[in-house]
């Protein structure tokens, strides 16, 4: 597996964020451990890989109006609060892994492994925590790259940087509240982030493709990734500043 990587384009020393649909690749002896351990193999003693978390509350949005619930639904506390389901059992064994971080955003948290693993997840602006300041913003500055391991493209959770970076008219913002432990005590904090569940602009609806494939698909036509193979699963390499680059353009174009 490690081969494999190195073939694809991840080496020594690198910052890479990683997003891994297990099944994809096939019989892997040990498991997702064996896939993390790659991964840290790979990237060597001064790399870090990062993956991002969400927050597996148990709970759907709208159980936030229920008094009763609302009560109930647990404080969020990063050292124990699990990864959601949604982005696979390679988040939540990251974040368990010996010496990981994770960054104190509740939603738009990520964890991570390595070299620069306290300085990627310090300080994450709890306010539009996809922008200036968080784990992606550094990432994309660091020069760093994002790996999906057997992913689909539409997972490139990075694309939500270039939606908070792009110059477009009519982006939808949500409000929010999370139960957080301010000053040793329980409270309900407010949030206000650009809509990353839906296309974060309404001209975005009629384009057709997932805009996050079309994205991906056109940076690697511009040499901005590659595509290969790990174990049997089909996989891409992208440089993390040529793919936002790529996405905020795409998106400037398409949403006027």
């Amino acid at each position: 597996m490690t081969a494999d990587l190195r073939h694809l384009g991840l080496g020594a020393g690198e910052l890479v964020m990683v997003h891994a649909g297990l099944r994809s690749l096939g019989l892997v002896l040990g498991g997702v451990n064996t896939v993390v351990q790659a991964l840290l193999d790979t990237v060597g003693a001064d790399g870090t890989v990062m993956a991002y978390m969400d927050w597996e509350m148990g709970v759907e949005p709208e159980d936030f109006e229920d008094a009763r619930l609302r009560e109930e639904i647990p404080t969020f506390d990063k050292r124990t609060a699990r990864a959601s389901r949604d982005h696979g059992i390679l988040a939540e064994t990251l974040r368990t892994w010996p010496g990981a971080v994770r960054s104190d955003h509740p939603d738009a948290g990520v964890a991570a492994i390595g070299a620069r693993a306290e300085w990627l997840c310090a300080d994450h602006p709890l306010q539009y925590g996809y922008g200036a300041g968080s784990p992606l913003h550094k990432l994309t500055e660091a020069g760093g790259k994002v790996l999906m391991l057997g992913a689909p493209l539409d997972t490139l959770t990075v694309l939500h940087h270039a939606e908070h970076v792009a110059d477009i008219q009519g982006k939808r913002i949500t409000r929010y509240q999370r139960p957080m432990r301010v000053d040793g005590e329980r409270r309900w904090v407010d949030f206000e982030e650009f809509d990353t569940s839906e296309p974060v602009t309404d001209a975005l609806l009629a384009t057709g493709e997932d805009y996050f494939t079309a994205i991906a698909k056109q940076c690697l036509a511009e040499g901005g990734g590659r595509a290969g193979r790990v174990a049997q699963g089909p996989s891409h390499l992208f440089d993390a500043r040529r793919l936002v680059t790529c996405g905020v353009a795409w998106l400037e174009a398409h949403a006027r």
